[in-house]
């Protein structure tokens, strides 16, 4: 009888011993350490987003994201969250004659971006469906716009995995290369508001790469973006018509409709100018972080699992766009 303390005391001692072995096993390693640093540094106030972007790219491809398996869900929902929060620093009126504005040069572009891809894809050989994701992301919104046609033409993990590869590498380009396009050809604000809306295909890049030219070409290029990522219901039924597929999953941007919100809170609500500074303010941080986790995303296999024609079929039509958008833009605007 005289034992039993003792085994208890055993018992209690190896509970400890076994609960500090875990705690232990779970400490923070040195990968995790570099990443929260770099994540907490995207949170200065002179950070910006191509910084942002090439330090996640940095933490990606050499030390490797030690939360992968969350970094998706959390982008998604930041981006989408700062989006709705730059409403709060658009006025309602001049955005809607932005949009009509761009209304033409965006359903052109789209249609030439859509045949001019397909016509790409085909002549390099490319997977049919991988094509199309491609076309689509170039066309309208980038990875949203992948999510939402590849359910319509069944494509696979790996089609979509190419595709959104492309799109990746062409967009933390276009982020470094069109300030510096737009400074050469002197653009007004307008013009580059209006460029890299449509010519840029990711909402994020689009919005990091205006608001490190202009407050003017932000507010454009914000307006003007999310106005085409509408475009993204008609193509997945026109896509589906032309593969003869049923529209089973459709995902619909419904944080625009948000946004809009915000631009109506900001425009027309007495009194709602201090938090709407405040909000307007939180969200140009929260895409820079947002550019910072995207690039923390990306890593070498990515790189590797693209292949050449898929990355040559995206910049030739990329390049296509671009090209013709800054011509059109530089004539009418």
């Amino acid at each position: 009888m005289g034992s039993t303390p003792n085994v208890k005391a055993k018992t209690v001692q190896a509970r400890l011993v076994e609960k500090a072995s875990t705690i232990l096993s779970k400490s923070v390693t040195v990968r995790e350490i570099l990443f929260l640093l770099a994540f907490s540094a995207a949170f200065l106030p002179w950070f910006n987003p191509p910084l942002a972007l090439l330090l996640g790219l940095g933490i990606g491809m050499f030390a490797g994201h030690p939360y992968k398996q969350h970094n998706h869900k959390l982008t998604s929902w930041l981006l989408q969250a700062s989006v709705t929060g730059l409403g709060f620093g658009i006025d309602f009126t001049s955005a809607m004659n932005v949009s009509r504005d761009g209304f033409f040069l965006t359903s052109v572009s789209i249609t030439a971006t859509m045949l001019f891809g397909s016509f790409a894809g085909k002549l390099l050989g490319n997977d049919g469906k991988a094509s199309i994701l491609i076309s689509s992301g170039t066309a309208i919104c980038g990875g949203s716009a992948i999510a939402a046609i590849a359910p319509v033409i069944d494509a696979t993990e790996d089609q979509a995995s190419v595709a959104l590869g492309t799109i990746f590498i062409l967009n933390a380009l276009a982020l470094f290369i069109f300030p510096e396009i737009g400074q050469m050809f002197h653009m007004t604000q307008e013009q580059f508001g209006m460029w890299s809306a449509i010519a840029i295909h990711d909402t994020s890049s689009v919005v990091g790469a205006a608001g490190s030219f202009g407050s003017d070409a932000l507010r454009i290029a914000t307006t003007v973006k999310l106005a085409r990522s509408l475009w993204i219901i008609p193509l997945a039924a026109f896509v589906a018509f032309g593969t003869r597929q049923n529209v089973r999953q459709v995902r619909i941007p419904w944080f625009i409709g948000l946004f809009v919100g915000a631009m109506l809170v900001h425009s027309f609500v007495p009194g709602a100018a201090p938090v709407s500074g405040m909000l307007s303010h939180a969200a140009r941080t929260g895409l820079t972080v947002s550019l910072f986790l995207i690039g923390a995303g990306f890593s070498l296999e990515v790189l590797k699992n693209v292949g050449w024609r898929s990355l040559l079929q995206g910049i030739l039509t990329w390049i296509a766009v671009a090209l013709c958008t800054l011509f059109c833009v530089l004539r009418m605007y």
